[in-house]
């Protein structure tokens, strides 16, 4: 019997793959426009012009930026978009929603962009436990992405992965 430890998981052809490794670096910010309404109720459109214009929008600077109003006001669609375009040159994204909707889409801008190819016909394991805050719609749609080109995809870690996919062999 061979005192050496070997690691089976790491010598097997099992791919292991955890979205932390695709997390967007950047501040996350929430642009709440109920600052800029009179009692936090009404929209005034010269003073809302005015607020807007006093803004140091370089404070948004390489951020990623939600556009929320988190009161119960009616706000008209111009303002939203008001603020869209002066947050746009210097916001590396700018979303309209809370944290969740933000993260959501700057991932659907990460996944656009990755290779899936790199795992054609690959044995799978989609790490679970991660750093970051990664929404269940992120990793149902890195799963749905991965399908197609995996052949077979399971969650968690090596030693209790739990199977979601495998690919039906074809005669």
């Amino acid at each position: 019997m061979s005192d050496e430890i070997t690691n089976r998981v790491e010598n097997s052809s099992l791919v292991q793959v955890s979205l932390d490794e695709f997390y967007p670096q950047g501040e996350r910010v929430l642009f709440d426009i109920k600052d800029f309404l009179r009692d936090e109720i009404a929209l005034i459109e010269k003073e809302f012009r005015a607020a807007i214009k006093e803004t140091n929008w370089a404070d948004f600077d390489g951020k990623y930026v939600g556009v929320v109003c988190s009161v119960d006001a009616i706000v008209p669609l111009w303002a939203f978009m008001l603020i869209a375009s002066q947050l746009e040159p210097f916001a590396k994204k700018v979303v309209f929603g809370n944290k969740e909707d933000l993260e959501k889409a700057v991932f659907s801008d990460v996944l656009s962009e990755l290779d899936f190819s790199v795992y054609k016909d690959a044995t799978m394991i989609v790490k679970g436990c991660g750093k970051y805050p990664i929404p269940e719609a992120v990793v149902v749609d890195f799963a749905v992405k991965l399908q197609k080109v995996a052949k077979s995809i399971m969650f968690g870690e090596a030693c209790s992965a739990v199977p979601l996919f495998k690919r039906k062999k074809t005669n």
